[in-house]
């Protein structure tokens, strides 16, 4: 009792390609619509913007430079200090002028954060206001 129905296999194949021409024509119309129409709808009112400007910090010779050197040493404008008492002696001498100077500090790239930490708080209980780190600029390219 069973009934066979006669189909044509080609018929039932499904056709996997899509066909995107139609989907090519949108997009290039749209394309061209945003091309024509973006100029038109910015309207900008015509502003001279100012030029950059980097020039480089220099250092006044009141200020005082400090450097740790990468075994933790500490150098006031090249000259040895030999421990945390007389840097703090020597930074309340200079917080005491008018206008007071600024503390430029100069860590080596491999010291330890220690030997930094203890210039900036000998340098804070000196009570000195300014302080700044240096820092090697990037060459140009």
């Amino acid at each position: 009792m069973s009934m066979t129905v006669n189909s044509d296999s080609d018929e039932d194949d499904v056709i996997s390609a899509i066909n995107t021409t139609p989907l090519v024509d949108i997009m290039l119309v749209l394309l061209i619509i945003f091309l024509i129409t973006v100029p038109v709808a910015i309207h900008t009112v015509p502003v001279k913007l100012p030029e950059e400007k980097n020039t480089p910090y220099v250092t006044k010779p009141i200020n005082v430079q400090i450097a740790v050197n990468k075994a933790g040493d500490i150098f006031w404008n090249e000259k040895y200090i030999a421990d945390k008492n007389t840097l703090i002696n020597r930074l309340q001498a200079e917080a005491a002028k008018r206008p007071q100077p600024e503390v430029h500090i100069r860590g080596d790239q491999v010291t330890k954060f220690e030997a930094i930490d203890e210039v900036i708080s000998a340098t804070k209980q000196a009570g000195i206001g300014k302080i700044a780190f240096v820092t090697t600029p990037v060459a140009a390219p």
